[in-house]
């Protein structure tokens, strides 16, 4: 049985194998798929973010992080980022992590979500957030250089809470 929870510095090493297997595609995070260990850690555990292990008995199989999608007076809308290990794929865990980061951002004061870039062909996440609400708000030309396809559109997503 999959549980969530708030991530621990225990998990870093495991929550860093995801990332780094995320990333390595180069096809749906704008990270550079050879970006440091220590570089991508700092990012995922940045004291602004509250980071989440999706954990399986022992194993972290997912991990998201939400926060302010802006500062100051865009504070109230919550970003989030969201990863699921490859040998998790197809089980549900990335439905799972965004059930429960929509109320855990409502739990948490925030008003609305949403995701600034959303690579256009990722289309499992797309469609995932579509079926949790969210809609989508605008599309940016060209803002992702997919690793395979080239130049690629990213959508903006958003949804109340």
């Amino acid at each position: 049985m999959i549980t969530i929870r708030k991530a621990t510095a225990t998990d870093r090493d495991q929550v860093w194998e995801i990332i780094r297997e995320v990333i390595a595609g180069g096809d749906t995070y704008v990270f550079d798929p050879a970006s440091p260990k220590e570089k991508m850690l700092a990012y995922w555990f940045d004291p602004e973010k509250h980071t989440y292990a999706a954990v399986d008995n022992d194993d972290v199989v997912g991990t998201f992080v939400i926060r302010d999608n802006q500062p100051d007076l865009g504070s109230h809308v919550a970003n989030g980022a969201y990863m699921v290990s490859a040998k998790a794929a197809g089980r549900g865990v990335g439905k799972l992590m965004g059930e429960y980061s929509l109320q855990e951002a409502k739990h948490l004061g925030y008003k609305a979500m949403q995701f600034n870039f959303v690579v256009k062909s990722n289309q499992r996440a797309v469609q995932l957030w579509q079926k949790l609400g969210f809609g989508i708000i605008g599309e940016i030309p060209d803002a992702f250089n997919h690793q395979q396809n080239g130049l690629t559109n990213a959508y903006m997503m958003y949804r109340q809470l």
